[in-house]
């Protein structure tokens, strides 16, 4: 074989390599950014069930509250709701209140380490060179006033 022949092999299997390097990063920076989209709708379902569960579970304690104060009023609110109700609600909506924040953080780290992920794959070599899409994740976390200030 002659040595004309076999640069061109050598430039063409390079070539391939590269072409390869191109594909797995950016279908990889694509994955990431479409998990990120996913993600952002769990956080929204999560925090919705959050209240939705929280206005729920608080509306049967507030009617509690209501009529526990009147003479012969708790009475009233058995026989207009029948309801099997006792203090431990307050204890079972701190409970839910509780569970449901953890499970809202945890879809909230998800999304951050989605994003921090994507992040080291566009500042890492050799995938840096390789990536077209590099504009930004947006993405805010939801978080108390008095964590944002």
């Amino acid at each position: 074989m002659s040595a004309s022949i076999i640069l061109i092999m050598c430039v063409a299997v390079f070539a391939i390599i590269l072409l390869v390097m191109f594909f797995s990063y950016n279908n990889k920076e694509i994955a990431l950014r479409k998990e990120a989209e996913a993600q952002r709708g769990k956080i929204k379902s999560v925090r919705d069930k959050v209240f939705k569960i929280i206005r729920e579970k608080a509306n049967v304690s507030t009617e509690y509250r209501r009529y526990s104060g009147d003479n012969g009023g708790m009475m009233k609110w058995i026989q207009e709701q029948n309801p099997t109700f006792d203090t431990s609600l307050y204890g079972d909506l701190m409970q839910s209140i509780e569970v449901q924040r953890e499970a809202f953080n945890t879809e909230q780290t998800r999304m951050l380490d989605i994003i921090n992920q994507r992040a080291a794959l566009l500042e890492q070599y050799p995938s840096c060179w390789f990536i077209r899409n590099k504009s930004a994740i947006d993405y805010t976390v939801i978080a108390s006033t008095s964590t944002n200030n």
